[in-house]
């Protein structure tokens, strides 16, 4: 009998895969848990429209990544901070306002947590930010630190 899988089942496969198991198996233990379904035409049929619908938002998640970054790969965002001597600030510039600044600025939401620096910025002067939009789509961007 096939049927698909609701669950994953170790040994068996992975959620809404489609595999054959023996009718006693099916009816006596995955049905009745509901870890799988029968694989009826009607079944099947909506597994398939599940899965084009989820590879048409990635789709568009990557097409909309790809366009945010290319509107931010090279840019540069200005930072004015308060500094005491020798150019050292107060605190640190954080990726919180790092992704504020690129929202006030170019009206792009970034998660602070998807912002890489290679160090923290706790002086005046010019750093490189890497910003990972999605999955295999990165930008980087130069921040400005000035004092205001």
């Amino acid at each position: 009998m096939k049927v698909i899988l609701l669950s994953d089942l170790k040994g068996s496969g992975k959620k809404d895969d489609l595999i054959e198991v023996s009718d006693g198996y099916a009816r006596n233990y995955l049905l009745p848990k509901k870890l799988a379904r029968e694989a009826t035409s009607q079944a099947l049929n909506e597994l398939n429209n599940a899965k084009e619908s989820i590879k048409h938002r990635i789709d568009e998640e990557i097409k909309k990544a790809k366009e945010d970054a290319s509107k931010i790969e090279g840019k540069s965002i200005k930072l004015m901070v308060k500094s005491g001597n020798e150019g050292r600030i107060f605190g640190s510039i954080t990726a919180k306002e790092i992704a504020e600044e690129i929202e006030k600025t170019y009206n792009i939401l970034v998660d602070k947590r998807k912002i890489a620096l290679k160090n923290d910025i706790k002086a005046l002067g010019s750093y490189e930010c890497n910003i990972k939009l999605y999955n295999g789509v990165n930008a980087k961007m130069t921040i400005m630190v000035t004092e205001g």
